[in-house]
């Protein structure tokens, strides 16, 4: 038994090792001041979003972007709330073309068919997405439009950007546990990105060319799945543009968005990110998943086998102590690159919450029953 366990951790561990040395061959970028002359869609979906909606409007108005290169795309899902009043008087006082069109549902992901339905409506070469619940920086764009004219000059055309996501945190238990695994999540996604094995993508920071988007059908294939905007839209474009797939690794284009504010709410939405993880045809994700999820059981039952084993406490012990290390060293890699503080001894607290948590979530997943957005889905 202890041969087997050594042999998962040693696996875990190498997988780490090799994503932080991915993470650290792909090039940071800093932008450099040249004329803007990409035209952007920025599409958000939203559903009952009045609490969430102003500060999102606020941080594009803010936007350091010729407006008449700008179109924003407010999608409404079935709101009841106030948000539409919201958007009405943001559109009277911005500066820059906002417009809120009404979702049409054809499928059974609401938020795919919102993204698809402000696609017919643009005209722009590059669509970005973003979520309802998020705060862009003022140099959101202008870092995208630098990336997409330096990448152009150098002939290598990106048609996919994805871009670094952070969450927000008030301090506290919950909010920094999100904050460090979110950390963890760019570390990955950047890390495969490196290794040039895309794994992870967000839509809360995403970039395509609309006409990519059109060549791969969109969501055609997977709208049947209620989330993976992001991850099965990356798979489609990766296979037909192979080497047209980037990362933008800078902190000027990070969204920031809004943690969840209960282990329920946050259950459900870790239950919604798994229907989509397991449905990846990216046989790398899958083995890693599975690894991680092996890796953080074994971490939970650790340390009753100390107890019952006390033979090989030394080595249970060194397991442990390796595993907490390598997971802080992952997130310190993303909150170094985005100059984001964080605490070591503030990290000790979550290595077993968050293999508790992952247990629960995988166990949960296998009904195929989550809520989000006030609706149920079965996947």
């Amino acid at each position: 038994m202890i041969t087997g366990f050594s042999i998962l951790f040693g696996t875990y561990f190498l997988c780490l090792v090799a994503l932080i040395i991915g993470f650290r061959k792909l090039n940071r970028f800093s932008p450099k001041e040249i004329t803007p002359n990409t035209s952007f869609t920025i599409i958000v979906p939203f559903r009952n979003e009045s609490e969430n909606l102003p500060i999102l409007l606020k941080s594009i108005s803010s936007l350091n972007y010729p407006s008449n290169l700008v179109t924003v795309f407010l999608v409404n899902d079935d709101s009841n709330d106030d948000s539409e009043e919201i958007i009405q008087k943001s559109i009277e006082e911005s500066n820059f073309s906002i417009r809120m069109i009404q979702n049409n549902r054809v499928s059974n992901s609401p938020k795919k068919d919102a993204i698809s339905t402000g696609v017919k409506h643009t005209t722009s070469e590059w669509i970005v997405t973003t979520d309802a619940d998020c705060e862009l920086p003022e140099s959101w764009l202008k870092t995208f439009d630098v990336f997409i004219q330096n990448n152009r000059e150098n002939n290598h055309n990106p048609v996919m950007i994805c871009a670094p996501v952070i969450y927000k945190s008030n301090g506290s238990f919950i909010e920094t546990f999100q904050k460090l695994d979110g950390l963890s999540l760019q570390t990955v996604t950047m890390g495969s990105f490196g290794l040039n094995n895309p794994l992870l993508s967000n839509g809360a920071n995403l970039a395509y060319r609309k006409d990519a988007f059109e060549q791969v059908d969109g969501f055609s294939g997977n709208n049947h799945i209620a989330s993976g905007d992001d991850i099965f839209l990356l798979e489609k474009i990766k296979k037909a543009y192979p080497k047209q797939v980037a990362f933008l690794k800078s902190g000027d284009c990070t969204v920031y968005t809004k943690p969840q504010t209960s282990w329920s709410q946050l259950i459900n939405q870790r239950i919604r990110w798994a229907s989509k993880t397991s449905k990846q045809k990216n046989a790398s994700s899958i083995i890693l998943g599975l690894i991680v999820f092996l890796t953080n059981v074994l971490f939970l039952v650790t340390p009753v086998l100390m107890v019952l084993n006390r033979d090989y406490v030394t080595i249970y012990l060194l397991l442990i102590v390796s595993k907490i290390l390598i997971d802080y060293i992952i997130i310190q890699q993303s909150a170094v690159c985005l100059k984001i503080d964080i605490s070591f001894w503030k990290f000790l607290k979550l290595p077993f919450i968050y293999s508790l948590l992952t247990l629960i979530v995988v166990t949960k997943s296998f009904k195929g029953n989550y809520s989000w957005k006030e609706r149920q889905f079965h996947q």
